[in-house]
């Protein structure tokens, strides 16, 4: 199995958030180029040095996201990946790039020598707070394909939180795992309604149970919580690793390294 190959483990996977800093040409941009790497470089080492298992590179500054990602913002994603890549040279990496942007994120991985993405719309069209996200499975893996990058994992959000879900209620959590499962999704994730929201863990144990892909929980994991998602293949974990619990701050090391050390108490 790809996941087992990548993390060495198949349960309790624990992937940090890095959010960089907002890229030039958005709304919030404050930053240059190089202090945009400085930055996610540290924060990828404070993860590194408490023993995390993975990372994901996103730019969740970028507000508010728009469905038309410009070039600009995959050339500084490429530009960052690949100064993170070089501080954790074997740590597995992902990205995600905001709103929607799979193609431009399988892209910035495959040039930035990353393992992985998180994407949106995969399966079953949605609503968004910024728009209408359309499935993209089809074209999406076709595109893997044709550059060369299969070697990449795509980790498809399913029921995705910030979204109206009112034209799909009539197709369970579960039957939209499966059918992320038949469209050849690499894993699913499954989250609360928003950032820093706990994902139900009935949910995971009625997805884990019904499809034969790792289930990742993409939202809410706490020091506090953190029993009721270990059965997840991996928790992705943002708001909780920064000062506060508050997705905006700066990684927190203090946070990170207790959180570890009850994840490696867990594992015995």
């Amino acid at each position: 199995m790809k996941f087992l190959n990548l993390f060495g483990r198949l349960k309790s996977i624990v992937i940090g958030m890095v959010h960089v800093k907002a890229l030039p040409g958005t709304p919030l941009s404050r930053s240059t180029v190089p202090e945009l790497i400085d930055t996610a470089c540290r924060e990828a080492e404070i993860y590194s040095d408490a023993g995390v298992d993975g990372l994901i590179i996103e730019n969740m500054h970028d507000l508010p996201y728009t469905l038309s990602v410009g070039p600009e913002v995959c050339t500084c994603m490429t530009a960052v990946c690949s100064a993170v890549r070089l501080t954790c040279p074997s740590l597995p990496l992902g990205v995600q790039i905001l709103s929607a942007a799979n193609h431009q994120a399988l892209a910035v991985a495959l040039a930035s020598g990353l393992d992985f993405i998180r994407a949106e719309g995969f399966v079953f069209s949605h609503v968004a707070d910024e728009g209408l996200l359309n499935a993209c499975a089809g074209d999406l893996l076709r595109y893997r394909r044709a550059i060369a990058a299969e070697h990449i994992q795509i980790f498809t959000d399913i029921k995705k939180k910030h979204c109206s879900h009112a034209v799909t209620s009539d197709v369970s959590v579960v039957e939209t795992a499966k059918a992320a499962e038949f469209f050849l999704s690499d894993g699913v994730v499954l989250t609360g309604t928003a950032t820093g929201e706990e994902a139900n863990p009935g949910e995971l144990r009625e997805v884990a149970q019904s499809v034969r892909i790792p289930v990742l929980i993409g939202s809410g994991v706490t020091h506090d919580n953190v029993e009721h998602y270990l059965d997840a293949s991996a928790m992705i974990i943002g708001s909780y690793f920064k000062r506060g619990g508050y997705w905006a701050n700066a990684v927190d090391p203090e946070r990170v390294k207790r959180f570890m050390g009850k994840m490696h108490e867990l594992r015995l």
